[in-house]
């Protein structure tokens, strides 16, 4: 059936599509992206195969589809771990947190990190020891770092803040803006829950803050208070 699957979107491959995405991705030389492969399907088209094709595989047609070159096979790939999980008993739940964690080399672009992250390793952890979290975050490996980070938006939607904040502060000396967006992005899901909190880590952390952490975080505040912490 995996191979049902491959075909469906390979046919759906547009090559004028492909060379857009793989710029937006940042597939060149020197990018983060580099030597990525793209054949130009669009999310919703991978996701309407996904949604006919999920229940009829196992973790053997994920691997293959994690292990393929092309992005949008490996996309597929964590949709259906997603969806498995979901539907999951915690014994297999567990296993399927145990294939994503050995997984995570295919991870390997944020849109994958972001469509699976919090809602495998985030809902995972809700309710348990999160130090495989910090031991990702610890790893040097960007989009390790990146799954660490964005897992935790599963604990901020259940008001749990403190996981955030310690990773935030950690990747305040960070050097790529993947992270600092990353960042930003959950800083600012704490900010739709509880702006007092947030700010009360700006505060704190303001003048050691990149930029694009900070324009990330306060994005849905009101205008004034905006531009107070844009002025620093």
């Amino acid at each position: 059936m995996q191979t049902t699957l491959k075909q469906a979107l390979l046919q759906l491959a547009n090559p004028e599509r492909a060379i857009r995405t793989a710029r937006f991705f940042k597939t060149g030389k020197g990018q983060y992206g580099e030597g990525d492969i793209f054949i130009g399907i669009s999310n919703p088209q991978v996701q309407a195969l996904v949604k006919e094709y999920w229940k009829s595989m196992n973790l053997s047609d994920i691997q293959e589809l994690i292990n393929d070159p092309i992005h949008e096979l490996r996309f597929a790939g964590l949709l259906i771990l997603v969806a498995k999980f979901s539907k999951s008993s915690p014994f297999q739940q567990q296993e399927i947190v145990d294939f994503y964690l050995k997984n995570v080399s295919q991870i390997n672009n944020w849109d994958l990190v972001d469509c699976s992250a919090y809602k495998i390793l985030g809902k995972f952890f809700l309710n348990k020891d999160r130090q495989i979290l910090y031991d990702l975050a610890d790893s040097g490996h960007l989009w390790s770092e990146r799954i660490a980070v964005v897992s935790t938006l599963e604990f901020i939607k259940n008001g749990q803040f403190s996981d955030i904040f310690k990773l935030s502060e950690k990747f305040l000396t960070h050097t790529h803006d993947l992270m600092h967006k990353a960042c930003g992005w959950m800083l600012r899901e704490v900010g739709k829950r509880d702006e007092l909190v947030l700010e009360e880590f700006l505060d704190e952390h303001l003048q050691n803050m990149p930029r694009t952490m900070l324009r990330y975080a306060i994005e849905r505040m009101e205008e004034g208070k905006r531009l107070r912490y844009l002025k620093g």
